[in-house]
């Protein structure tokens, strides 16, 4: 059976992938020393191992020595056991011979398949052929003065041709263990690799959905601090400009991928309320009730910050009167469900708020990024009140979701 494996991924330009993320994920480039020359990347035959090759080596030539023993020790019943260890003193010289077919599999592990195939094969017949070559010439010229019995066994053409074949078969089988040492590492090692390119990969999808957040907010929080200044509001266009800063940079500390609890997302929550409430004053009444068992649990951070921003874009910004806008936390059966509601008063101007906006696209996207399925935003108009609820598993690693 032919054993193809890949040094590294494909990483070519039509691969369906975004720019951002072919750049992430493709191999890296040759190092160049002080001189301007560049450093060839890691051979593949790193992945071939000496300790591995001896193990499997004696473990091999012990099992068939087991195998053949009782055969060689019928050969000579009746006689003492000299001539059964004269018998089996060649094998450290096939274990040799082995560990000298590594050697030469070892070069070959960067070439061509079909290259290394011929090598391997022409590789075992020379060395089972130099086994047989070995044990004729022991029998001949050492055995037959040591001891009569092993030396009358026949030495001829008669038992070259079996002793050959077997020796193809077990230098075979060697040859062929090395290469499923050899495939099993570097399976290994490309699993772990690609492992690691789909967590930098959704690290950086995080990252971009977490970071189209800024200029859509920072476009929001502009327009608002203008207002401010056109309607001669200098001092509350200060603080809000003052309370924006300390925001964005609560937002750039952050870590896309980091999971936060939801008390210290609740937190950042709070102080973007306080620019918020610098523009609306008390029109804006919030409420917070949040479970302890919710509090402590771990969600992405800046979640639930673009609901409560379209709660105020579209149901505190459309009305003239105050409006109230809840936010509740809580856990039912292992889930954890975030809900931001505010209320819909009759003299709103404009549409209700829809379920498509920037922000929430950009939590479902997230939410299923994090935690695939089990991640869900629902949002619609409940009555009086328009809801967007988040459901996501508290009780399990969402890569376990």
């Amino acid at each position: 059976m032919d054993i193809a494996l890949s040094a590294t991924p494909d990483f070519s330009p039509d691969r369906d992938c975004p720019k951002v993320l072919r750049q992430q994920l493709a191999p890296p480039a040759p190092v160049e020393t002080a001189s301007g020359a560049a450093l060839p990347l890691p051979s593949a035959t790193n992945q071939a191992r000496w300790p591995e090759a001896i193990a499997l080596t004696v473990s091999l030539w012990l099992f068939v020595l087991l195998l053949f023993l009782p055969i060689i020790i019928a050969r000579y019943e009746g006689a003492n056991w000299t001539s059964v260890a004269l018998d089996c003193s060649t094998v450290p010289v096939s274990i040799m011979l082995a560990l000298s077919m590594f050697a030469v599999f070892r070069r070959t592990v960067d070439q061509p398949l079909r290259q290394r195939v011929i090598v391997m094969v022409v590789t075992v017949i020379v060395t089972a052929t130099i086994n047989t070559a070995f044990d004729l010439t022991f029998q001949t010229m050492i055995a037959s003065r040591l001891d009569h019995l092993f030396a009358q066994l026949p030495s001829d053409m008669a038992r070259a041709y079996p002793s050959l074949l077997n020796y193809i078969l077990v230098f075979g089988v060697n040859m062929a263990l090395f290469q499923v040492g050899f495939a099993r590492r570097a399976a290994l090692k490309q699993e772990l690799a690609l492992s690691q390119a789909l967590a930098n990969a959704q690290h950086a999808q995080l990252a971009a959905l977490r970071y189209q957040l800024n200029p859509h907010f920072l476009f929001n929080a502009l327009n608002s601090i203008s207002a401010l200044i056109v309607t001669q509001r200098n001092e509350d266009a200060e603080r809000m400009t003052d309370k924006l800063s300390s925001f964005l940079r609560s937002s750039l500390n952050a870590d896309p991928g980091e999971l936060i609890p939801l008390e210290e997302e609740l937190a950042l929550t709070e102080e973007y309320l306080d620019i918020e409430s610098v523009r609306f004053g008390e029109r804006l009444d919030v409420e917070v009730d949040c479970s302890p068992a919710a509090c402590e649990a771990l969600i992405p951070s800046f979640l639930v910050q673009p609901l409560v921003e379209n709660a105020i874009k579209h149901g505190v910004a459309r009305t003239r009167g105050p409006t109230k806008i809840t936010i509740t936390g809580d856990v039912e059966d292992c889930d954890l469900k975030i809900t931001v509601a505010n209320c819909v008063s009759a003299e709103q101007t404009g549409p209700a708020h829809a379920s498509s906006g920037v922000g929430l696209i950009n939590v479902r996207q997230r939410l299923a990024a994090v935690y695939g399925r089990a991640g869900r935003l629902e949002a619609g108009a409940k009555d009086d009140r328009y809801e967007a609820t988040i459901t996501l598993p508290v009780c399990r690693n969402p890569q376990e979701a």
